[in-house]
């Protein structure tokens, strides 16, 4: 008896059940109703990389609100990185100028070449660097220029301003430029090769040329032709100074820590927002960095941009050494990629389309953005290949002897080289040799009886192979430039290749 009244009990309750549940169901079925569309609900519940997601009836909790800002505030940190790293790399080189003295009116000149000592990303051993940190802030500015180099001005950006020199429209002959200012609105005079900036502050630099084993004639072109000085100056041109920066220790690398958001931030103060894309100028503004505000992140913030550069670096890196893109390497099979994937040097894969992964590799590792350095220039301008890894696809390490061949006839009107570089620092590897390389200038170098050469990279030198040796360090990662000034019609077409890298036992 008691068994069959809980029966009746429960078939009430269940009949309440239904009856309520199909009244909610006809009172939800309102005049203006109609089918909704799955794809454009939230469910209640997400399960994702960064945890539960709770949204009941559409709108979050507050703990999952709080998840998505931190998320937010991580991903901002995290494209900051990847989207900004080209300004903060020349904003890096513009403060190691200016801490040997160079400005408006000091040319920094490695007189006897760039040694290891200097921390340069990828710079080269067999060119005589000058360079300037130039500010608009006064107005436009003239740069005299000498004969036989190859120059570049790049903006605070890291964008192309124009070639100078033997890729420049004075071809090699020198000339004079106008530099003009983002807001410039006076007379442009006549007489001028003219360039402008969309921002206020400038890297500008030079290459020179070894003539005869010396570089004696590019240092005394430039302190005789080299000069820089106001457009409301040209009858009174304040006095240019050279300093010899050869073998000095200074840095012009960009940070990769949290100090990367604070330089990115003195550009932003620095310059017009004109100057760069709205979109990644919001992105920085969602984290703080705005033009006229104090960048003052709180604690957490602050750690979550420290997580953030981390990743971003590490992103970066990856990019740099271990490229995916099908058309970064030389050949199918090969370890040697481009360091302008794609041949623009504006990393556009087709019109209006940026390749961002080929601009990462090229700013994470290189210095200098010109069109003579991407388009095919058959005797002009240069090309560069970079490999990271030996023939079996393995990193380049400093405890290993490797051996590449370069076949005969390597394509270079002007000179060619390679040069090692720490994995770390981007920069040339710091071993007892002072010019980690083997190149055109190499004094000695041995070359095969069927023109080839073989070129050796380990810890000691291989025994009789001493001319043709870079020293390596183990324990530390490195890398190798491949660089031809001047590069001919085979290397454009791809009869001529480098080697790979066979590690000998």
């Amino acid at each position: 008896m008691k068994q069959k009244s809980i029966h009746i009990l429960a078939a009430v309750l269940i009949g309440a059940f239904v009856v309520n549940v199909s009244h909610a169901q006809k009172s939800s079925k309102m005049k203006m109703t109609t089918p909704i569309p799955e794809s454009i609900t939230t469910p209640a519940k997400i399960e994702s990389r960064i945890g539960t997601l709770e949204f009941p009836q559409g709108s979050p909790t507050q703990d999952t609100a709080d998840k998505i800002y931190d998320y937010l505030d991580f991903m901002h940190g995290v494209e900051a990185f990847l989207y900004a790293l080209p300004g903060a790399s020349v904003h890096a080189a513009g403060r190691g100028i200016k801490s040997m003295g160079g400005d408006n009116q000091t040319v920094l000149i490695m007189e006897e070449l760039m040694n290891a000592r200097s921390l340069f990303l990828t710079a080269n051993t067999q060119s005589i660097y000058s360079m300037m940190w130039l500010d608009l802030k006064d107005g436009p500015l003239v740069l005299e220029t000498p004969p036989d180099v190859l120059g570049i001005v790049n903006d605070h950006w890291f964008r192309y301003v124009g070639d100078i020199g033997n890729a420049g429209p004075d071809k090699g002959k020198g000339g004079k430029y106008l530099l003009l200012p983002p807001d410039y609105k006076g007379d442009v005079p006549q007489g001028y090769f003219v360039l402008r900036s969309q921002t206020y502050q400038n890297l500008y630099f030079w290459r020179g040329f070894i003539k005869d084993g010396s570089t004696a004639t590019a240092v005394a072109n430039t302190k005789k032709f080299a000069k820089v000085y106001p457009l409301n100056a040209i009858n009174n041109q304040p006095e240019m100074k050279y300093i010899d920066v050869s073998d000095k220790d200074f840095n012009t690398i960009g940070s990769n820590d949290y100090s990367f958001y604070t330089d990115i931030n003195e550009i932003i103060q620095a310059e017009p927002n004109e100057a760069y894309s709205p979109e990644i100028l919001g992105m920085l503004a969602a984290i703080g960095i705005e033009k006229g505000k104090t960048f003052a992140p709180d604690d957490k913030l602050k750690k979550t941009l420290t997580e953030a550069v981390a990743v971003g670096n590490a992103a970066a890196r990856t990019i740099a050494f271990q490229p995916r893109m099908d058309d970064a390497y030389l050949s199918p099979g090969s370890s040697w990629f481009f360091t302008f994937v794609g041949g623009s040097y504006q990393f556009l894969s087709q019109p209006g389309v940026r390749n961002l992964a080929a601009r990462d590799l090229f700013h994470y590792s290189y210095t200098g953005i010109t069109p003579a350095m991407a388009f095919k220039m058959v005797g002009l301008g240069s090309q560069y290949v970079m490999a990271t890894t030996d023939s079996k696809g393995m990193s380049l390490d400093g405890s290993k002897t490797y051996k590449i061949q370069l076949p005969a006839n390597v394509p270079a009107k002007d000179f060619w080289s390679l040069v090692a570089y720490d994995s770390q620092t981007r920069s040339m590897l710091q071993t007892d040799q002072a010019f980690p390389s083997v190149g055109t200038a190499s004094k000695g170098i041995v070359t095969n009886a069927d023109g080839t050469i073989d070129i050796w990279f380990s810890p000691t030198a291989p025994k009789g192979h001493e001319k043709n040796w870079v020293q390596t360090i183990p324990g530390r990662g490195w890398a190798v430039l491949f660089r031809l000034y001047g590069p001919e019609e085979s290397w454009f077409n791809k009869t001529w290749k480098p080697g790979e890298f066979i590690e000998v036992k």
